[in-house]
């Protein structure tokens, strides 16, 4: 039987996280359960850093970006005398499952502990939107928001100038940030690791919209860790006509009030997340497939392939 959880935040901070903890706390509490926070991800399991959670101690935080668990990266998890630190701090406070809420390493962090016997379900929160087992994650739509809204301003400027914006966006191994924040703001190049970045045949684009489509401007969106967008804006400016110009996003991509969407599917995914330990689904991983948002057995979900995005690349190089 299941009388107290403990939550954690891993990985990078994403929009929603907050939104998540509040769901799951609030779920939990409303079923008689205790609920304990978790300090910095699975850094707060190894020293022993846990404190109780109250129904009014989330009180408020849904509309706030980031996560008031804090978060960290520990790649020594993957030890197995680590991860027996984890587990003893689990045991000391008599914890039955473990709600974790994270990336990729989160996951993989939290399959470790299945696997040593611990209850556990994952829920996915990051930006990139890179996450097996959902076709969505916490925090993509708010990234993506803050992407659009700040390319918009970079085309304003752009078309006065004849100028070509090249806007750099997170994204790690993904590009959805990058297509979707493309075909939201009608860009006129997106290159995704899913694509692949070639130099000569960006150039022979921007030329032909440059002499033959007669653009006044144009806007390139490309996903991080592709190229060098300030050197990619200086050739630019050397091989056509539009003055080359590179803006990186970065991480304010990361920060700021998570969006509608970001705040109802954290809160369905922690509610689904306690239900599903509830039933017995002691190792499983919350997402949103077809329209819902369900769970899979968590091995499951490492080898969940999301529909290929080709008919939406087809779409934005029909709209250029």
């Amino acid at each position: 039987m299941i009388k107290k959880i403990a939550v954690l935040t891993s990985g990078g901070d994403a929009p929603g996280m907050n939104a998540a903890i509040r769901s799951v706390v609030r779920s939990s509490t409303a079923r008689g359960l205790k609920v304990y926070g978790v300090q910095n991800g699975y850094l707060g399991l190894i020293h022993d850093d846990l404190f109780e959670l109250t129904a009014s101690d989330v009180s408020g935080i849904i509309i706030r970006g980031g996560t008031m668990l804090g978060s960290a990266r520990v790649p020594g998890f993957k030890g197995l005398a680590v991860q027996q630190l984890a587990l003893e701090t689990l045991q000391k406070h008599e914890i039955d499952a473990i709600v974790v809420i994270g990336g990729d390493g989160s996951y993989r962090g939290a399959l470790a502990l299945s696997k040593l016997g611990v209850k556990v379900v994952t829920i996915p929160g990051t930006i990139d939107n890179d996450i097996p087992g959902t076709e969505q994650t916490i925090g993509f739509d708010t990234a993506l928001n803050t992407a659009i809204e700040a390319i918009d301003r970079l085309r304003d400027t752009s078309s006065s100038h004849h100028r070509c914006s090249v806007v750099e966006v997170m994204g790690n191994r993904c590009g959805d940030i990058a297509l979707f924040a493309g075909i939201a703001t009608g860009a006129e190049l997106v290159i995704t690791p899913e694509t692949g970045f070639n130099l000569k045949d960006t150039m022979k684009h921007l030329s032909q919209l440059d002499t033959v489509s007669g653009k006044k401007h144009a806007i390139v969106v490309i996903s991080e860790k592709l190229t060098d967008v300030d050197d990619l804006a200086v050739q630019i400016s050397a091989q056509t006509s539009f003055s080359g110009r590179s803006t990186v996003l970065g991480y304010i991509q990361r920060g700021g009030s998570p969006t509608a969407m970001d705040r109802i599917l954290a809160t369905e995914m922690g509610d689904v997340a306690v239900s599903a330990l509830l039933a017995g689904q002691h190792a499983s991983a919350v997402g949103y497939l077809d329209g819902h948002v369900t769970s899979m057995k968590l091995e499951d979900a490492f080898e969940y392939k999301r529909n290929e995005k080709e008919e939406i690349f087809a779409l934005q190089r029909r709209l250029v």
